[in-house]
């Protein structure tokens, strides 16, 4: 078996294991949809943001929150591959370590781009006015951002030994980096106090390179926020192999 074929093997498997649980597609949607509708049509009734109604200026943070979800909670796969020995199977196969995290992480970012696209969507389905033809480009905005995002949910599933562990350090990382992006409030003047820890979340750069593509405006030029996000999966990639290179089983 060659390195390309085992990782097209990997991937396949986690294809396979995602679409098979219907349930977990379903709920992915959802919780986001429910912000979407809910909150964004409750609050956007009163509130007008950017010339825009508050439901499309919160929709590229709706994206990028199952985005960021569905990426970093994927690594709990990790360790219940762990918990019923199916890991050891993999690791025995003649192939390197980096190749098996490489599918695995191809497998985590499928299953966010599927949730993210069934988003845009229902986003245009339910009337949400966006640029039709910035498509491409978020696309690959999401694409980068899943990697870096998928990078931290293996990093972390190659450290804990239990579900309970992962599911209680994510929750940590997952909401601050959600509530702190701008996902659902603008990031021009913020307080003195906040704007440095929003602009050192790279869910920012996200939502602030959707918005720039799907609405047109942005706190950043969309090539600044996009060399971020390729920083920052670089970053995760690199360090996410090598604790699952270290995993010890």
């Amino acid at each position: 078996m060659s390195e390309f074929s085992g990782l097209l093997a990997i991937w396949y498997r986690e294809f396979k294991v995602f679409t098979r649980e219907k349930a977990r597609v379903i709920s992915s949607v959802m919780n986001p949809l429910l912000f979407l509708v809910i909150f964004g049509a409750g609050l956007g009734s009163s509130v007008k943001v950017q010339d825009v109604t508050y439901q499309t200026f919160i929709y590229p943070g709706i994206i990028s929150m199952a985005m960021l979800f569905t990426s970093i909670f994927y690594g709990v796969y990790i360790v219940w591959d762990k918990m019923i020995d199916f890991l050891k199977e993999v690791l025995v196969a003649p192939l390197s370590r980096t190749t098996i995290f490489l599918g695995k992480v191809l497998g985590g970012v499928t299953e966010a781009m599927i949730q993210g696209s069934i988003l845009l969507i229902i986003g245009l389905l339910i009337g949400v006015k966006i640029n039709p033809w910035g498509l491409p480009a978020t696309l690959l905005t999401m694409f980068i951002t899943a990697v870096g995002l998928v990078g931290i949910g293996l990093l972390l599933g190659s450290l804990m030994e239990r579900p309970e562990g992962f599911q209680l350090i994510s929750s940590f990382i997952v909401f601050p980096l959600f509530l702190l992006s701008g996902a659902l409030f603008p990031i021009e003047n913020l307080p003195a106090w906040l704007a440095p820890f929003t602009y050192a979340d790279p869910l920012t750069y996200c939502v602030d390179a959707l918005r720039s593509i799907l609405l047109g405006t942005s706190r950043f030029p969309v090539l600044f926020d996009l060399a971020i996000l390729v920083l920052f999966a670089l970053g995760t990639t690199v360090l996410g192999n090598l604790s699952f290179k270290r995993m010890k089983l």
